[in-house]
């Protein structure tokens, strides 16, 4: 299914994900589903890391897969596979946009959260399925229709809501730090940021296409 999906869909650098990224050029950085590793390549110019190491389901020839700057790039279902990673060596983690694919989006944070330091934090983008237009779509036109991207994407396995996301990461061994609405990603992303501002976040959850967590590793 993964095959039909454009460049566009594996090939953005995720801004909003490195901004929340702590100054340190001696990190070391994993992103799960790192797609053409755009992002990590970023992370690098930027000198946010020393070291990068994607995980990505897919290869992809010709894009940043085979750049240099990429210290280590794993290619399997990180469901499946064993990464062969050592334990408490990351510093951050990346989910962007990753977990509602997959089967058993509990077991993965599980999973990784032995890669991380104890110090560290994940930084995870998820959907939010509570967006009104996914609910007016569903509930007064009785449609529930995927689609080629969004929160509705074909290729979504699981849907959650802000209390969801929040349990996957406390149920996976992270607290929670900061939680981020992101607002739809088209010209209508003003008009929700004033509505959100002047009902004072009443309609937060409505308004928000999608919630980026920051979490740190609980100490055991």
């Amino acid at each position: 299914m993964y095959k039909v999906k454009g460049k566009k869909y594996f090939g953005q650098a995720r801004f909003d994900l490195i901004g929340l990224i702590p100054v340190n050029r001696k990190n070391k950085i994993l992103e799960i589903g790192a797609g053409s590793c755009e992002t990590l390549v970023e992370i690098k110019k930027m000198g946010l890391a020393e070291e990068v190491t994607g995980i990505e389901l897919v290869s992809l020839p010709g894009s940043q897969q085979g750049n240099p700057g990429i210290d280590r790039l794993i290619t399997g279902d990180i469901e499946k596979i064993d990464a062969e990673l050592p334990e408490n060596y990351f510093d951050v983690i990346i989910c962007g946009d990753v977990l509602e694919h997959l089967v058993n989006p509990w077991n993965t944070m599980k999973k990784i959260c032995k890669y991380l330091k104890e110090d560290g934090i994940i930084i995870t983008s998820v959907p939010n399925i509570r967006e009104y237009h996914i609910l007016y779509r569903i509930f007064f036109l009785a449609d529930f229709r995927y689609s080629d991207s969004g929160i509705l994407d074909r290729t979504h396995l699981r849907f959650f809501c802000k209390k969801n996301i929040l349990s996957l990461h406390t149920s996976s061994g992270f607290r929670p730090v900061s939680v981020n609405p992101v607002f739809r990603l088209d010209k209508a992303q003003r008009k929700n940021r004033i509505i959100d501002k002047i009902t004072f976040g009443i309609f937060r959850d409505f308004l928000t296409a999608q919630y980026i967590v920051v979490s740190k590793k609980e100490k055991l």
